[in-house]
């Protein structure tokens, strides 16, 4: 395969992930993943770490064992999948914990449109503190009217 072949599914795979993120979001983590992810629907929740922070867990497990099988035999596409698992992790870890939920003190003042939308849409999201009647369940895609919102405010 050529580097351009390689690319494309590490991008693809990225733009998949948000679908199965927002899938394992909405059936996993609202449903029998609900025990692991309902600390983070508590206000306050005054550790470092979560039970949620177990499913960065569990989506690093694919990634870790495509990594190990896309180079046992020589490079392969089984390696760009998982780079692509992981570029997704990382800018999920990088928006979702640093951007939004702050839990680390990095980018504090990024005032971008769509970095604000985000953050109303996700706001939106943890207003059910229960695990029904959820809504705003993707990371990178969400609902327009929250961009458009953000973009009114900064005109």
């Amino acid at each position: 395969m050529e580097i351009l072949q390689y690319i494309g599914i590490t991008l693809a795979v990225f733009v998949t992930m948000e679908g199965v993120t927002w899938l394992t979001h909405k059936y996993i983590m609202h449903g029998l993943g609900w025990y692991f992810h309902e600390d983070h629907h508590q206000p306050g929740y005054p550790h470092v770490f979560e039970k949620n922070d177990f499913f960065f867990v569990i989506f690093a497990i694919p990634s870790i064992l495509l990594f190990y099988f896309g180079t046992v035999n020589g490079l392969n596409w089984k390696f760009f999948i998982g780079l692509g698992i992981l570029f997704y992790g990382i800018a999920y870890f990088l928006v979702h914990d640093v951007l939004i939920h702050r839990r680390f003190k990095w980018f504090d003042k990024t005032n971008n449109w769509y970095l604000r939308g985000l953050r109303k849409a996700h706001k939106m999201h943890h207003k059910h503190l229960g695990k029904e009647d959820g809504e705003c369940f993707g990371m990178l895609f969400v609902p327009l009217k929250y961009f458009k919102e953000q973009l009114k405010i900064e005109n």
